[in-house]
């Protein structure tokens, strides 16, 4: 019996370096630079508390697109633009520059979270890595939290605080990079006239 609490014990010791990795920004910004194309399942948690659930599609550098599973609504980024489309306004989408958004960071054509003033927070929790970055040209724009898992590296969920303090939790699942998809799903125009707008 002591043996094989001994064993047990020992397992543990082996095993905690590895949980216990936390990824270098190196890693990361090499990471989300491989990360060209991407679909995913998420859970958003809302500024007022609400969940909406859909997919994601990702293609780097730029483009972006949250189609909601009620269609009550989508998120569009492409041609430097972000479009945000509302099925009960009878408005056409509210549309800023995708600069103005801590998105943007891990859009750009080149991630370097190595940049002066960029990540102002880094830690691990022993099982996840969390980053916290900011354009640090404008860091009235907002701030972007990423957390991690390593082995292999995993992009799981991302909080963006935007300039008003406002927080929007964004949840991955059943993340698959490297898929094929088509540009139209991010251009506006092209979104505004399926929406009818």
């Amino acid at each position: 019996m002591p043996l094989r609490h001994l064993l047990a014990a020992a397992a543990i010791v082996v095993a905690a370096p590895v949980s216990a990795q936390q990824l270098s920004l190196g890693e990361i910004s090499g990471y989300l630079n491989a990360l060209q194309t991407a679909t995913a399942g998420f859970t958003q948690v809302n500024v007022d508390g609400s969940i909406s659930t859909g997919t994601l599609y990702l293609k780097r550098p730029g483009r972006i697109r949250f189609e909601y599973a009620d269609a009550s609504a989508l998120f569009l980024a492409g041609g430097g633009q972000v479009a945000v489309f509302d099925a009960a306004s009878t408005e056409g989408p509210q549309r800023f520059p995708l600069s103005e958004t801590p998105l943007s960071i891990i859009l750009a054509d080149n991630v370097d979270l190595g940049r002066a003033g960029m990540v102002t927070g880094h830690t691990s929790d022993g099982t996840t890595t969390t980053v916290t970055a900011q354009d640090p040209q404008h860091p009235d724009y907002g701030s972007i939290q990423l957390v991690f898992t390593a082995s292999p590296i995993e992009l799981r969920q991302w909080v963006v605080t935007d300039g008003s303090g406002n927080q929007t939790t964004v949840v991955l699942n059943d993340l698959q990079p490297g898929v094929r998809i088509g540009d139209r799903a991010f251009n506006i125009q092209a979104a505004m006239s399926d929406w009818g707008g």
